[in-house]
């Protein structure tokens, strides 16, 4: 007898029995998430944080030097605020929209509107910090022979530090929420299979990926806080 099938017979696939929550379309199937994990969850969470670290660190140089400026020249703090604060305050999918017709529905697109919305949190976490120095310590540190370079590096930042970290905390897990609409403009991000799960009754989906977008931003956060204790190990020693 031939191994193999008339040619006239149908080759059905064997995809296996579904679970009993999978076909009651219940709350959250854990067998089905991590069967697809590495499929429908794992590629777009990938996404997700090259995402966020590209929009976080892009609007950290930007934002770090524009403060860095502005509390060298004191008449540029309000305007520079007022820009970022407008951008802030833009709608996210209103910049999309606006974007589109020079960008494309691109990444790029996504990445520009992403750093908008971190610019004022960061820039006021750096302006904030540096303000925060003591004159008394700055004549000091000049007093003992210091330039103007040494005095940023030695004494100003890492007095500043705790600031600027707090910041770059609170706009990274800013950023982890508003790239999840970013499905809407590229096929990319946590956002995707959200909007997709949408339109389906299928729930594990739905639940499964906006709950790796609420881990996300709490393992982020997380991380920053140990880079701050790193960075600044004389905070936790005057507490």
């Amino acid at each position: 007898m031939s191994e193999f099938a008339p040619a006239g017979d149908p080759v059905i696939p064997d995809y296996g029995q579904a679970s009993d929550c999978v076909i009651n379309n219940g709350a959250f199937c854990t067998d089905w998430f991590i069967s697809q994990w590495s499929t429908v969850f794992w590629p777009p969470l990938l996404s997700h944080i090259v995402m966020v670290a590209i929009a976080v660190s892009i609007g950290f140089v930007i934002a770090f030097f524009a403060a860095l400026l502005a509390s060298r020249k004191k008449w540029l703090a309000g305007p520079s605020g007022m820009t970022a604060t407008f951008l802030y305050t833009l709608p996210p999918l209103a910049l999309f929209q606006l974007l589109v017709p020079f960008t494309g529905l691109s990444l790029l697109t996504v990445e520009i509107a992403l750093v908008c919305f971190t610019l004022v949190i960061i820039f006021q976490g750096v302006l904030s910090g540096l303000s925060a120095v003591p004159d008394d310590v700055r004549r000091a540190a000049t007093g003992m022979g210091l330039d103007r370079n040494q005095l940023l590096f030695k004494v100003e930042l890492p007095l500043a530090l705790p600031s600027i970290i707090s910041g770059v905390r609170i706009a990274t897990v800013l950023t982890v929420s508003i790239a999840t609409i970013v499905a809407f403009v590229v096929d990319d991000g946590l956002g995707s299979p959200i909007i997709k799960a949408v339109s389906s009754p299928f729930n594990t989906q739905f639940v499964g990926a906006g709950a790796l977008a609420v881990l996300l931003a709490f393992a982020l956060d997380g991380l920053l806080v140990l880079l701050g204790r790193v960075l600044t190990p004389w905070t936790k020693a005057r507490k």
